[in-house]
């Protein structure tokens, strides 16, 4: 997330203020350029592996402060969610056994975070996006109490004036809204850098761009949010839509997301894209800034533009310029956004070869990449490789048309390989890199699908979440063995832990596809959808999807129990008989099940519809708490050896 020690967002005299320090650091870095300062003869990578914390129930854990304070190491940091951590490897010259040192560093800090979470009775996930995750687990309280992200949150909030919109269609679809900036916190990330020359930067950043949809395609982790089969990526839809400042009113106007592909190729220099993005993006930030970069350059000094740096990393592109400072050297280097974590540390390496590969041959083969390519069709491809993966087709360099995995296993792997071994890296290393991704690609297995095909597969009685911890559980033991995506098996049932880690609050097994009436219809279809759905509740709402009342079958058979039905029974309304006010008994999501029972019990009632703010969002009947002690029985009998 960048700088954290930072103050409100600036406004009135302090916006201004801010506004032209970034200004003033945007001519110092011209300057910089123009006089051939930044670093040209050496090319380094690095890496920042993000990561989740659960519990071992699988519900994310908010203890990154406890896991900083057990590791006592420099290298891991916070994120946005206090179910996150951040871990950054060092910066090394692209070249001999850099691969090998690269993951060797990797696996050290990974395994370290294991250690440091086994002792806190927690576990640690590499996964795009956790599917254990809940709406309620985005709360304020679940933020990083750090200055920046609150700042950051308040400036995001102010601007967009209302709650997040979100609406992601896959095999399912997602339609929600939330009031605070949290969804972004859903999303962990492997972000992969490569220093580039200044007069390199441009043909190499719209070559980061084109390759960006293969790139996904053969790395994409992140299928499942809230129990819904989206996007195989959906980080890239989350992301943009959970720190989108506009409005709905705002899309008849053409105004540029803050999570942003981008409009068009960089022609000439990276300081276009700093400059449009000043431009295009008010300041969220402050900060104090005691640095005049010109009085550190005409003293010999190199300035860190920390205000400019600052309002880049705000504005989140797939493919970030950044500008740094490596042993008193100031340096241009590409920041690839766009992979998620996992779903190993083999793939996590592998797909890093992969993207360094193909930047380098395209870089060798293309002196100008926007010849052969339109940007319209580098966009285009973007957004269908994240929601389709590998079952994605392209518009390709000079049109052609091709299948993701043609593309990547027949052009873009044999391309990769030679360039890196032409750059001198070790052999050894590339083929073991790009093996692991052709094999990935070739079988069509990726994270997401992987993730996918285990849900299916998984038996049908299990609720909806005994699958997301079957898989999330089955994600880690197959993280720890070090085998790579295409060598695993699907998860199993029992690997969620049983219905201990199932069944704690309402809201992991309530049912959400509801059929529901209004009050003005009559109770015919009330009696007609009960037989039709085998249901014996059905809500009552209003036209803003308020709960108003409830209908059981109890209240049906009162007036259909003698067969027949008076004329008046027949244009009977369902608000002549719906439970309502105090007789209706509601709870939230996160109410416990052992309270759901007790008020259940308490007040005599078959059924408790969940509502959120007035807004139906579920219901749980005695029927689902029959699951429970189906599963309770099935383990007393199987721990007591069968019947006693």
């Amino acid at each position: 997330m960048g700088e954290k020690q930072v103050k409100d967002r600036p406004a009135g005299d302090g916006l201004q203020a801010f506004t032209r320090h970034v200004l003033q650091d945007l001519r110092a870095l011209e300057q910089i350029i123009a006089d051939g300062m930044i670093e040209s003869d050496v090319q380094r990578i690095g890496a920042e592996q993000e990561l989740f914390l659960v519990h071992r129930n699988w519900r994310p854990a908010l203890k990154a402060y406890e896991m900083l304070a057990a590791l006592d190491d420099p290298q891991f940091t916070t994120e946005l969610g206090l179910f996150n951590l951040e871990c950054n490897l060092q910066p090394r010259v692209l070249g001999g056994p850099c691969l090998t040192e690269m993951q060797t560093e990797l696996e050290g800090l990974v395994e370290k975070a294991r250690r440091a979470a086994a002792a806190l009775d927690l576990e640690v996930v590499l996964i795009g996006i956790l599917p254990t995750l809940r709406k309620s687990d985005l709360g304020i309280e679940s933020m990083t109490p750090e200055p920046r992200y609150h700042a950051l949150s308040d400036a995001l909030n102010e601007l967009r004036g209302g709650d997040y919109e979100f609406h992601i269609k896959g095999t399912d679809e997602l339609i929600v809204r939330h009031h605070t900036v949290m969804l972004e916190a859903c999303n962990t990330s492997f972000q992969t850098h490569l220093q580039v020359g200044p007069q390199d930067f441009p043909n190499a950043y719209n070559i980061a761009q084109t390759a960006a949809a293969p790139i996904i395609a053969a790395a994409c982790n992140s299928p499942l949010l809230f129990g819904r089969r989206l996007w195989h990526e959906t980080r890239i839809a989350l992301f943009q839509q959970s720190i989108d400042t506009r409005s709905s009113i705002d899309h008849l106007r053409e105004r540029s997301p803050r999570v942003t592909f981008g409009r068009d190729w960089v022609k000439r220099s990276v300081l276009e894209l700093y400059r449009e993005d000043v431009a295009r993006f008010r300041a969220l930030l402050g900060a104090h800034l005691d640095e005049d970069p010109f009085a550190v350059l005409q003293a010999g000094g190199i300035p860190r533009l920390k205000a400019l740096t600052m309002h880049n990393s705000t504005v989140y592109r797939w493919n970030r310029a950044c500008y740094g400072i490596t042993a008193g050297k100031p340096h241009l280097r590409i920041e690839n956004r766009v992979m998620p974590s996992g779903p190993s540390l083999p793939d996590a390496m592998a797909n890093a070869a992969l993207w360094f590969g193909v930047m380098k041959g395209l870089c060798d083969r293309y002196d100008d990449i926007t010849q052969v390519m339109q940007f319209a069709d580098a966009k285009s491809n973007f957004n269908t490789a994240a929601t389709l993966g590998l079952r994605a087709q392209f518009s390709w360099l000079e049109g052609e048309i091709i299948p993701a995995q043609t593309l990547i296993c027949d052009r873009l792997i044999p391309m990769a390989e030679t360039a890196l071994k032409a750059h001198g890296i070790d052999a050894a290393d590339v083929d073991r890199c790009l093996g692991i991704v052709d094999r990935r690609v070739r079988q069509g297995l990726t994270g997401a699908e992987w993730q996918l095909r285990s849900y299916a597969a998984l038996p049908g009685r299990g609720t909806m979440s005994e699958k997301l911890n079957a898989i999330t559980g089955a994600t880690v033991a197959r993280q720890k063995s070090g085998k790579p995506v295409a060598e695993w098996d699907l998860a199993r049932i029992e690997e969620g832990g049983g219905w201990k880690h199932t069944f704690a609050t309402v809201e992991q097994y309530m049912t959400t596809d509801l059929f529901t009436v209004h009050e003005d219809e009559p109770v015919e279809l009330v009696a007609n959808l009960m037989d039709w759905e085998r249901i014996r509740h059905v809500p009552v709402e209003d036209n803003e999807h308020r709960l108003v009342g409830l209908v059981s079958y109890r209240m049906l058979l009162r007036i259909l129990a003698e067969g027949h039905v008076t004329e008046r029974q027949q244009r009977m309304a369902v608000r002549e008989i719906m439970r309502q006010g105090k007789d209706l008994a509601t709870i939230p999501p996160e109410t416990t099940t052992i309270e759901a029972i007790r008020l259940m019990r308490e007040r005599r009632v078959g059924c408790l519809p969940v509502v959120r703010d007035g807004t139906l969002v579920g219901i749980v009947t005695q029927r689902d708490f029959m699951d429970v002690a189906r599963d309770l029985l099935e383990a007393k009998l199987a721990g007591d050896g069968g019947a006693g």
